[in-house]
């Protein structure tokens, strides 16, 4: 049996007396992908920020959370085993910086470049490299603030392969991307699953669910309702449950989609 590369045990997370995470435990083996699904306040996000390490659940001495193997963590180490894209980051990419320096400061985990950040012929090298696998270097020299979202999402998540990391976590990653920019994102996604990366998606846009994921976790008020293979938890009974409306859902070329 595989040993999980994440697993989050008991994570409570709390905000003004609120359950924001209640209870959870989540694990990913390596090599498998998960969505994770549910309306907005489910806790999709909570949960991802408790894997990045940048949110810390409530003490108990029966949680634990354990990445690759270890409970501790330096965040620059962890961040060249684990990419992250989320729309926060993004706006706080939102700059003038060009979108080679956003893409170089991967290496860094710092927003941009600033005089102590040293740079080498091989970061470069590498983030030629990467932008151009990502078909994104024509952009090099643009700034952040005057590329489209679909170009910034694409730049973002360079910056999160920059250390080839094992496991891509992209929280939200594809939202507010017209239809040609979420093709260009899911064929992104589509790339990373082909290079053996394992990954964890947070998303209310079924459609980003490529064919690769074939898992899908289901949240609702900070809690996992259901999780196990994307033909039984992505039905008609189960998100209307969860979302308290009648969802109807239809499935085309291994995507599928959804609608009130």
């Amino acid at each position: 049996m595989l040993a999980p590369i994440i697993e989050i045990i008991g994570a409570t997370v709390r905000r003004q007396g609120k359950a924001i995470l209640d209870d959870v435990s989540f694990t990913v083996n390596s090599g498998e992908h998960v969505a994770i699904i549910g309306p907005n306040g489910a806790g999709k996000s909570t949960l991802v920020q408790v894997i990045s390490e940048e949110i810390h659940p409530l003490y108990n001495p029966l949680s634990k959370r354990v990445l690759f193997g270890q409970q501790r963590w330096q965040v620059l180490e962890l961040r060249k085993r684990l990419g992250i894209v989320s729309q926060s980051l993004q706006y706080l990419c939102n700059s003038t910086y060009k979108a080679w320096e956003i893409v170089t400061s991967g290496f860094f985990s710092s927003i941009g470049l600033d005089f102590h950040h040293q740079i080498t012929k091989e970061h470069l090298r590498k983030v030629e490299d990467v932008m151009r696998n990502f078909e994104v270097w024509h952009l090099q020299d643009k700034q952040m603030n005057r590329l489209s979202s679909g170009e910034a999402r694409r730049v973002l998540l360079c910056r999160a392969s920059v250390h080839d990391p094992e496991v891509m976590l992209l929280d939200e990653a594809g939202a507010n991307l017209d239809f040609p920019a979420r093709h260009q994102y899911r064929a992104s996604l589509e790339q990373l699953d082909k290079k053996g990366k394992t990954l964890i998606l947070a998303t209310h846009e079924l459609s980003e669910i490529i064919p690769a994921i074939e898992r899908v976790v289901v949240m609702s008020k900070g809690k996992i309702v259901a999780d196990g293979p994307k033909s039984e938890i992505i039905c008609e009974e189960m998100l209307s449950s969860v979302y308290g409306s009648k969802v109807f859902v239809d499935q085309r070329e291994g995507l599928y989609t959804a609608w009130c």
